[in-house]
């Protein structure tokens, strides 16, 4: 910034300078020259050292970037300018100029660039901000206040009511209501009881917790956030890689060019009996000028930045700066059905014995899933004991099985209980409510009762599917559950298509067998069962306080755990990469007609940077423009 300061402010003097000469307004008497070749020399010499250094180094290596060809621009008009001093006849304060004006023009490039990349992490900042720098560890029964840095997994940290958690762990002793919309974005605070999950930088609104810290605090959900915008930041999309190798044959085209022009015109004077060298100069430099593709490297980065920016404000996290050129392209929404579309907060709706929700519960409490905690919590509710079991084991997507006083019990989906050679009765579940999910409970080879299991749709569901139909996007719902349970929740949230028993690892042959024929396919989920689908998928999209697989797995990840967001993270990728295409075709369209007009020599080097300028302007203006998204996620 301070660079581009000093280079706007010297630049200015010697504009006004110029404007004295061509006005015939004495400014600075006699030294006026002497003046703009030092003010010239301010600015290509001391302000675009940096940018004179790489492109020497660059063409140390044979490499002939946009560096190289602002080095022959600005060094050319100097030493033009140079000559004028001592050649009336030939313009110095225009040659001035120009070089002083082309080295500004690329210090703004570089300086708005950095600011926009800036503005991009600033979501993401306050996010780390939500860490704090000390927290209270508890060691042989005393409290003990440290850096957060210096804690270790399993030590103890004591929370009290109106404090952050300083690191992720989970809930030893005590019961708080936890607000977590800073970090996911949910608006209601959570309980956190023994056993919960804690995300370091939520705050705790009342209650005392005594908390197992589980993550380190460079590892910990916000630390990992601020490294994927990282990142992100630093991965190029292909058109921005198609760009660059553009320019590795546009800037020798440029050289070459303005080589011809040169020689050209030289070799015109010679044959007609003599040599125009103000127009040599003021063609040669003019093309140098004209074909300095500052607008042209600004095209992509300033529209891909503006768009990650723009979803960092909605808490959309874009791992990957290739996931705008795939999501513009997605045609199809696959979402998984536990924990997306729904809350994933099952519960136990009705059970057709208290003996079966028993033994239920004595197997599902190894269990992790979501469905297994509800049938634990029901059992608890209800006062019900469940016996100890040995030999447990768990077939993930299926159900759990173990042996209780001695008999084999199992517990799990229909269909499992029938692969494992039990008899249900095609009416098992027909009393049971129609959304349910069911699980049946065996013993011996026995249907001992059945659990139904009911999970609501999130309140945002249906409004994001829609959004995503008026955008022209088939939304399917992909879920591990039975047929008539999938059907009644896709039904409520607007979706047509449902893929229903479908085990975690046949999720990703699904999301496949979708591709076919080149269709793009985008997958949200948040599991660990969804991490195959989401790497299958060609965009996936992870639900922020998901599992780490899951996230890990995912190109986007949706810090606040609203669906609003995925139409949203389509609509800023297709407008960002229209800004990309808009913004080539207004770089080129000037260089291209530029060019030509400047190797006549009719074109002062004065009015070719002001044809640059217009081109890097319109290129800005045309990036910041308008929003890249027209619903807001919640």
């Amino acid at each position: 910034r301070r660079r581009f300061l000093l280079a706007v402010l010297v630049s200015g003097a010697g504009l006004i300078m110029m404007i004295g000469e061509w006005t015939h307004v004495p400014i600075a008497t006699s030294w006026e020259i002497v003046w703009m070749a030092a003010l010239s020399g301010i600015v290509v010499f001391g302000v675009g050292v940096k940018f004179l250094r790489m492109a020497f180094a660059a063409a140390r290596r044979g490499i002939l970037n946009q560096h190289v060809l602002l080095s022959f621009g600005a060094l050319g008009g100097y030493a033009a300018g140079l000559v004028g001093i001592f050649d009336r006849p030939l313009p110095a304060a225009d040659f001035f100029g120009a070089a002083a004006f082309l080295m500004t023009y690329h210090t703004l490039s570089s300086f708005v660039a950095g600011l926009v990349r800036t503005r991009a992490s600033q979501a993401v900042r306050k996010v780390l901000e939500l860490q704090p720098d000390t927290a209270r560890i508890v060691r042989d029964g005393q409290e003990l206040e440290v850096p957060v840095a210096q804690i270790v997994i399993g030590e103890q940290v004591r929370v009290r009511a109106g404090e952050r958690i300083p690191l992720d762990g989970e809930v030893l002793d005590g019961v708080a209501s936890i607000d977590e919309s800073m970090v996911t974005g949910e608006p209601l605070p959570v309980t956190k009881r023994p056993g919960a999950s804690v995300i370091g930088g939520s705050t705790d609104t009342d209650g005392m917790l005594l908390i197992a810290v589980t993550t380190l605090a460079a590892q910990s959900f916000v630390a990992r956030v601020a490294r994927e915008v990282e990142a992100a930041k630093a991965l190029k999309p292909a058109i921005l890689v198609l760009v660059e190798r553009i320019l590795l044959i546009y800037v020798p085209t440029v050289l070459t060019v303005a080589a011809t022009v040169l020689l050209g015109w030289t070799a015109y004077g010679v044959m007609h009996g003599g040599i125009d060298w103000t127009r040599v100069a003021f063609a040669t430099l003019s093309v140098l000028v004209m074909g300095y593709p500052c607008a042209l490297g600004m095209a992509t980065p300033l529209a891909m930045i503006r768009g990650g920016g723009e979803a960092a404000q909605r808490g959309i996290l874009m791992r990957s700066a290739e996931a705008f050129q795939v999501l513009k392209d997605v045609r199809i929404v696959v979402f998984d059905k536990t924990g997306t579309l729904t809350l994933g907060r099952p519960k136990v709706l009705a059970a057709t014995s208290d003996e079966a929700v028993r033994l239920g519960a004595s197997l599902e409490r190894f269990s992790r899933h979501s469905l297994a905690e509800a049938i634990v919590d029901y059992a608890r509710h209800r006062s019900l004991e469940p016996p100890e079991a040995q030999d447990f084991r768990e077939e993930a997507g299926h159900g759990v099985a173990g042996t209780i006083d001695g008999e084999r019990v199992l517990a799990g989906s229909l269909r499992f209980l029938r692969e494992q050679g039990i008899e249900v009765p095609e009416g098992a579940a027909a009393e049971l409510p129609p959304a349910a999910t069911i699980v049946g409970i065996a013993r011996e080879d026995r249907l001992l009762g059945t659990i139904a299991l009911g999970d609501a749709p999130r309140p945002e569901a249906a409004d994001a599917v829609a959004h995503l139909k008026a955008q022209g996007v088939e939304s399917v719902m992909i879920t591990g559950d039975n047929e008539r349970a999938a059907r009644a929740v896709a039904a409520s949230v607007g979706i047509d298509r449902v893929i229903a028993h479908a085990l975690p690892q046949e999720k990703a042959e699904r999301v496949r067998e979708l591709q076919r024929g080149g269709v793009r396919v985008a997958m949200v989920g948040d599991g660990i069962n969804d991490a195959p689908a989401l790497m299958q998928a060609d965009a996936g999209i992870a639900m922020g306080a998901g599992t780490d697989i899951a996230i890990e797995s995912a190109d986007v990840v949706m810090m606040a755990r609203s669906l609003d967001a995925v139409p949203d993270v389509l609509d800023i990728a297709r407008r960002s990469y229209g800004k990309t295409v808009q913004n080539l075709v207004l770089a080129f369209t000037f260089n291209g007609v530029g060019i030509p007009i400047a190797a006549s020599g009719l074109l002062y080097p004065a009015w070719a940077m002001v044809a640059m300028a217009a081109s890097v302007t319109t290129v800005l203006f045309n990036s910041f423009a308008g929003r890249l998204v027209k619903g807001t996620a919640s």
